[in-house]
């Protein structure tokens, strides 16, 4: 934040670079969908959730985003319904 970065994703303790790999690319991914940055990392913990042996929270529940939750377009959620 003090870089000038709008957005982070953080983790609340170490978490594998595997599983981080994973979540962030299907975050990525769905942040391209035109969701904001919030509910794109919500889709990717219940994506994760969804498979096989990183059903428990240690896997995904960690993630947290800070900053601001508009989509790629700069739009926020309430302002694209």
């Amino acid at each position: 934040m003090l870089a000038g970065a709008e957005t982070l994703v953080l983790s609340l303790w170490p978490v594998s670079d595997y599983l981080t790999r994973q979540m962030m690319t299907i975050a990525l991914h769905g942040l391209r969908a035109g969701p904001g940055c919030g509910d794109a990392l919500r889709r990717a913990k219940l994506a994760m959730l969804q498979r096989q042996g990183q059903q428990h929270p240690f896997y995904w529940a960690g993630f947290i985003q800070s900053g601001e939750w508009a989509n790629l377009d700069g739009q926020r959620a309430s302002s694209m319904r």
